[in-house]
């Protein structure tokens, strides 16, 4: 059986919207969804005794948004593979353990104070630096969330010479019939270096030459697996998470590679994905390239 596409719902707006897009996206690859909601109500009220007739107010909500959810789904997508599952256990980690068997996880933007829809919630954020699959946080506009743009945005990295990212933004592309905008960023130095005979005087030219030929390295084995994907390529000197950010404004999803280095906890997300999660005006995802190394976005 394919690996399921799993969503976390926990009965707010910016959940319900995750599912939709869930449902969505599950039809798009072909592939079951896993509604999965996070409650840890029977360490605040206890076991129920065996004989009672009583059922706990957290198992109640418990079982009332997982059974709304897969309501919804069904409505949405009536032929779609749906199951449920409702884990003791705070979100963040629920999601965490349930990417171990997910083909990718999905999780809705939670606002934070007066901002609203602007910042991400822990339970994204922790998600998307941590899991062991793709991460997508659904954020952004009807246009983005409904696909109507028609456009895949890939952030191109050091270290995304064929990556999983970049297999992953092909293969969303190929699905939706969409274009795939492929971007790599360069900077020129702040001087131009005077004992290098190929940067004297014309930095410029050079490192955006050098940012073409490494996009170009990045894609070539994924664009020969997809030759019906049309591809757009730009190397565009600026800083990679402010142009992502403002380019996901015409994107239905903006894809990105995360380095998980081996033995490090914590956080492990770049400067750009970490403002892309944050600002980005489209869904992200945030797939993750195990191979030590040096992690996207501190480049």
């Amino acid at each position: 059986m394919e690996s399921p596409l799993v969503v976390g719902v926990d009965g707010s707006d910016p959940g319900l919207t995750a599912l939709d897009w869930a449902v969505d996206e599950a039809v798009r690859q072909g592939r079951p969804l896993r509604i999965v909601y996070a409650s840890l109500w029977e360490r605040y009220e206890g076991a129920v005794p065996p004989w009672s007739t009583d059922r706990p107010w957290g198992q109640v909500l418990a079982d009332t948004i997982v059974g709304q959810a897969a309501e919804r789904a069904l409505r949405r997508a009536p032929g779609l593979s749906v199951t449920t599952h409702v884990a003791a256990e705070d979100a963040a980690g629920a999601l965490l353990r349930e990417g171990r068997e997910a083909w990718a996880v999905v999780v809705g933007a939670r606002g934070r104070s007066e901002l609203g829809d602007l910042l991400l919630g822990s339970v994204g954020l922790v998600a998307a630096a941590r899991a062991s699959c793709p991460v997508v946080v659904v954020r952004g506009d009807r246009q983005a969330l409904e696909a109507r743009h028609g456009r895949i945005l890939l952030g191109v990295g050091d270290q995304d010479v064929d990556s999983q990212a970049v297999a992953f933004a092909f293969r969303e592309a190929a699905v939706r019939d969409a274009e795939l905008d492929a971007v790599r960023t360069w900077r020129r130095p702040l001087h131009d270096p005077l004992d290098h005979p190929l940067l004297r005087g014309e930095a410029g030219v050079y490192l955006g030459e050098e940012a073409a030929e490494h996009l170009e390295k990045a894609l070539a084995v994924r664009a020969r697996e997809h030759p019906e994907v049309r591809v757009r390529r730009s190397s565009v000197e600026g800083t990679a998470h402010r142009l992502l950010t403002e380019r996901s404004a015409a994107a239905d999803l903006l894809v990105l590679g995360a380095r998980r280095r081996d033995g490090l906890i914590g956080l492990q997300l770049g400067r750009v994905a970490h403002r892309a999660l944050h600002h980005a005006l489209c869904p992200v995802a945030v797939v993750p390239q195990p191979t030590p190394g040096t992690t996207e976005g501190d480049e």
